[in-house]
């Protein structure tokens, strides 16, 4: 309506809203657990505190929040909500939309048995899950929303049962062979599925069935012969959903026999100047449940009211008119892509059929193509696992598009098609193809939107802000990102690859100037490449980046010469930062092999510093729950029982599996773990864009997994098959063969060059099968493989000898960090708790661990939102009226240049930063209070926008060093002036006890009970005698020689 009325003068829009908050994106509900934040969903701008947006008064709109729309009177023309106010209308438009179906199930009155609709729904949810400490739940319906349902209830941490009526999941939309493909899918992300199950009753914790307990939730009761009783602690209902027409059925307006308002082409009702549009709407007997159609529904609506009232339409145009709507889909389910168009299920009469069906139970992909009988048309299918095709198929479908010659070509998945591969959405020249289903969203509405936004003004957010493509489900984002950039290119720009603010230049392009550069020692630190090739002070993406392009050509000590500055939250550590700020010790096991004596020593550590021990997916074992200031004396015990640095904290090589081989297996071929030493002795330590793994299997039964690893080697009678680009995690790709028959002396020979290719060329954090992707097609092509084979066999790019040598120089220069720090004291102060005492807080005083089969683990996070989580001081100022000292904490020389360290104060732990880059130092709290950990001094140093920061090393959250407010967020740091005499660093700090009363560690110990909230207490505190000279308090516990 604002659209036809441009001037804001002929009409005048208010909307009745039951909720606290204006319209927000439902389609993305499970996405609110990212940021527990209501505006990451607006529909329109961010909510103000009272629920509402600038754009409604931008708009000229009325929005009456928590007033729920309850009669309209069509004879006088009145709306009444729920709190009284009544407004006259002219035109009413009743989108009322559903709510959801919950079955006549026995106990559905407990508490603990919710429904997924809104924010609301899932904060009660959130609450009701920690206040009961549930460990399950169970989600009534596989159904889209079902399947939604369930994720938000994994996302809390909660072991998710998916209970379905039906034979499969989605019914509606895919047959058993998706289903079969989708439920691996989920279930490998540990959730449970049950099918065909007849749900009998919601059964209380006293035992009881009924429909007036109200017990809690204690489990699930079955009518299917056989089954057990499911114990669960909460059940979201998600069964479908029933349209909310009850104002509609009151005032006399025509609905439906099974619900739902009557309407016609233009949305009309059987009342004159009422509409209904979206799930509230039936037409044809059809309610239609999808976002796409709701918009095309507003979209009539207001065209037809626009010209019932006269404003903004040619009297000449034919209204628009609904006449149903394409039910296709393409989603993001649980990471897994479902898609469906066109007759996809067609009916048992339905004799003009003809299928091919893909089934890849192994990569979990499932498609099927519905032709016509004679194979001429493409009439729908159903893809799951890979729908990277779906735009090109759905226009087939939907538009009568032409087949190719041969039709069958069309099944296979693009990641499974010769030539160049792409995993990503096929990206259509044609102005009218959709590219957003859910916003119905074409390219051409994208292409004129880049055009009317400037080379300047055309970024991803203000594309999605001006068009509304990818801010539905968001699976359509990489295309919209693609077709920006292809855009963005006819019109003289790009699409920024840099780094970051502070280098114009890709990781590829930032490796060519440092490996090229004539006069080496110019480009050997980030200071001088940064004053060589970029500005600024650096920031937490760039550093590690140069860090890592320096480590993978030079392989100096990446703890030596500043470089520790430069290292992410793991490699700064040698160690792997884990909940709580302690850290996880993996030493290398060299195949998996291990002798009997190295076990022993393994065991014998773990139990000397009570650490959590757990055998890894890759044949090694983590010790957990280590506090830094052990880590050097850890090293040192396994040291000397023959254990090198695994290297799990860097992008490097991790591990090389093996099966046993013929040593010991009857049906090996080859000794695969001694040629898994020797290939992981040979790439150790070696530092890359991003981690990188391999696999070698004695024989073709595949043990060691080969094929899913970044390059791998299968055994056979004449040697090995080689295979490069496969990894596992949530994206798993299948590695591609590159060699075949070859002895393991060829196999390192390519696999040298594999790895140096990719470490030169390579983007920064891009694993190989990304990066392979994105090579170039052979010259007879046969895609990237075939252009690998003609670099590393053929040298058709003439640098198989720089390849060479670099690997050799990487080869040579090995080192084992944990043994250079272990005896080395310089390097093992780097690991000391606090610069300005040499006792330690144990990492029991800052969270507490808590029994989980005979070992101690770290107590659960709350979830954000929760108490223990986004920390906030009593006021801006706490400090603002206690009596403040200079408080010398340490020489500048036990500070080092441009990274943070922590001191103690009394119970309080501070961060100092010295910056060096700007020659000025900053002291904030030491706990991070996004998840009340004592972390920050471990953070990297640089700025944003000129404002120096700190990143936090655990999830990357940014301060501003000057004044402490979150960068990207709310949230504050606690910062203390700092001032340098002579060599010694001052902090203006009040008494210990105040400071103790905020900052203490104990009273910040994240608890597996809500903490007590002392922060309150330090206004209690009088202001204490000001001290007339600079003191050095004794509390401060003098350093050791």
């Amino acid at each position: 309506m604002i659209k036809y009325d441009k001037e804001g003068t002929k009409c005048t829009l208010a909307t009745f809203c039951e909720e606290p908050r204006a319209a927000y994106n439902r389609v993305r509900l499970t996405s609110y657990f990212e940021t527990r934040d209501p505006s990451s969903l607006s529909m329109t701008s961010e909510f103000d505190s009272d629920g509402k947006t600038a754009w409604y008064e931008e708009n000229g709109v009325e929005l009456y929040l928590n007033d729920k729309a309850v009669s309209i009177d069509t004879d006088t023309k009145m709306i009444t909500g729920a709190s009284g106010r009544s407004i006259p209308y002219d035109v009413a438009v009743l989108a009322t939309g559903s709510y959801p179906f919950v079955p006549p199930i026995p106990g559905k009155q407990r508490p603990g048995v919710f429904v997924y609709r809104t924010i609301e729904d899932l904060e009660a949810m959130l609450e009701y899950a920690k206040e009961n400490n549930v460990k399950s739940a169970a989600v009534i319906g596989g159904g889209l929303l079902g399947l939604e349902a369930a994720k938000a209830v994994a996302d809390m941490n909660v072991e998710s049962h998916i209970i379905e009526f039906a034979p499969n999941l989605m019914c509606r939309q895919i047959d058993q062979g998706g289903h079969d493909a989708l439920v691996g899918t989920i279930e490998s992300l540990g959730l449970k599925v049950h099918c065909d199950a007849r749900t009998e009753s919601i059964v209380g914790s006293d035992g009881s069935t009924d429909t007036e307990s109200i017990a809690p939730v204690a489990a699930l009761s079955f009518s299917n012969e056989g089954w057990d009783d499911l114990p669960v602690q909460m059940v979201v209902v998600s069964c479908g959903i029933k349209p909310r027409d009850e104002v509609a059925r009151d005032a006399g307006i025509v609905v439906g026999e099974r619900g739902g308002v009557v309407v016609d082409e233009q949305l009309r009702t059987s009342v004159k100047d009422v509409y209904a549009i979206g799930e509230i709407a039936l037409y044809n007997n059809f309610i239609y449940g999808l976002i796409l159609p709701g918009y095309d529904m507003a979209n009539v609506a207001a065209s037809a009211i626009a010209s019932d009232i006269g404003i903004g339409i040619d009297s000449d145009e034919e209204s628009p008119k609904f006449t149903g709507a394409d039910l296709s889909t393409k989603l993001k389910l649980l990471g897994c892509d479902v898609a469906s168009f066109g007759v996809n299920q067609p009916k048992p009469d339905d004799e003009d059929v003809s299928e091919l069906v893909w089934n890849d139970p192994l990569q979990g992909v499932y498609r099927k193509l519905i032709f016509n009988k004679s194979g001429s048309k493409l009439r729908g299918g159903i893809l799951v696992g890979d729908a990277g095709d779906y735009t090109t198929l759905h226009k087939i479908a939907t538009q009568g598009a032409e087949l190719p010659e041969n039709p069958s070509v069309l099944l296979a998945p693009p990641s499974a098609r010769g030539g160049e591969v792409s995993m990503e959405e096929e990206v259509s020249d044609d102005p009218t193809s959709q590219v957003c289903s859910c916003n119905d969203v074409t390219r051409g509405t994208i292409n004129e939107a880049v055009a009317e936004l400037g080379v300047e003004g055309a970024t991803l957010p203000a594309l999605k802000k001006c068009t509304n493509a990818g801010t539905g489900c968001g699976g359509c984002e990489p295309l919209v990102k693609k077709i920006l950039g292809e855009e963005l290119a006819k019109l003289g720009g790009s699409l920024s690859n840099n780094l970051c603010e502070h280098f114009e230049y890709s990781r590829p392009e930032l490796m060519a100037l440092i490996r090229t550069d004539s006069d080496v020692m110019s480009v050997n630190s980030f200071e001088k490449v940064l004053a060589k090739h970029g500005h600024g002070d650096g920031c937490e993406l760039c550093k590690p980046a140069v860090g890592s392009i320096l480590a993978s050509i030079m392989n100096d000590m990446i703890l030596d010469g500043g470089r520790d500055q430069l290292q992410d939250t793991n490699d700064r550590s040698l160690a792997n930062m884990q909940r709580g700020g302690t850290y996880s010790v993996v030493p290398r096991v060299a195949a998996g092999e291990l002798s009997p004596d190295q076990l022993i020593a393994l065991g014998e550590t773990a139990k000397k510093y009570n650490l959590y021990t757990k055998v890894t997916g890759a044949q090694r074992v983590d010790l957990f729950g280590a506090s830094k200031y052990q880590l050097p004396d850890i090293w040192e015990d396994l040291g000397e029982a023959g254990f090198e640095s695994g290297h799990a904290y860097g992008k490097a090589l991790r591990t090389v599996k093996s099966c046993v081989g013929s040593t010991w297996c009857r049906y090996g071929v080859q000794d695969s773990v001694s040629f898994a030493v020797r290939v992981e002795n040979r790439y150790k330590g070696i530092r890359s864009p991003h981690k990188f793994k391999s696999g070698v299997s004695g024989c073709v039964r595949e043990c060691a997994e080969a094929q899913g690893k970044d390059f791998g080697m299968i055994a056979t009678e004449n040697g090995y098959n080689l295979y490069f680009g496969g990894n596992g995690g949530a994206n798993p790709v299948h590695a591609e063969i590159f060699a075949a028959d070859i002895d393991e002396d060829t196999v390192i020979k390519y696999v040298d060059r594999y790895l140096m290719y990719y470490i030169l060329t390579a983007d920064k954090l891009e694993r190989t099968a990304v990066w392979q992707r994105k090579l170039p097609s052979g010259k007879t092509g046969g895609g990237p493989i075939e252009h690998l084979k003609e670099v590393i066999i053929e040298d058709s790019l003439c640098i198989n000898d720089e390849l060479d040598t670099r690997m050799q120089h990487l080869v040579d220069t090995y080192h084992d960090e944990w043994a250079e720090v272990v005896k080395d004291p310089e390097r093992r102060k780097k690991f000391q708790q606090f610069v300005n005492t040499d006792e330690n807080q144990p990492r029991e005083d800052m969270i507490e661990f808590i029994d989980m089969r005979g070992q101690v683990r770290p107590t659960d996070w709350p979830a954000d939102g929760q108490p223990q989580t986004n920390w906030k001081p009593p006021t801006d100022d706490v400090f603002s009226r206690s009596e403040k000292t200079w408080i010398k904490v340490g020489k500048t020389s036990d500070f080092a240049a441009n990274v943070g360290a922590a001191i103690l104060y009394g119970q309080t732990q501070l961060a100092v930063f010295n910056n060096a880059k700007r020659g000025e130092w900053y002291v904030t709290q030491n706990m991070c209070p996004h998840k009340q950990a004592f972390v920050l001094s471990q953070g990297i140093v640089g700025d944003s926008e000129g404002v120096p920061k700190v990143a936090c090393p655990l999830h990357k959250k940014q301060f501003s060093l000057e004044d402490g407010a979150q960068i990207d967020g709310d949230l504050n740091l606690i910062t203390f002036e700092v001032k340098i005499d002579k060599d010694d660093v001052l902090v203006n700090l009040p008494a210990e006890v105040e400071v103790d009363a905020i900052l203490g560690t104990t009273g910040l110990r994240v608890q597996n009970t809500s903490c007590v909230d002392i922060a309150g207490d330090a206004i209690k505190i009088l202001p204490l005698r000001k001290p007339s000279a600079v003191r050095e308090q004794t509390s401060l516990r003098a350093k050791k020689d």
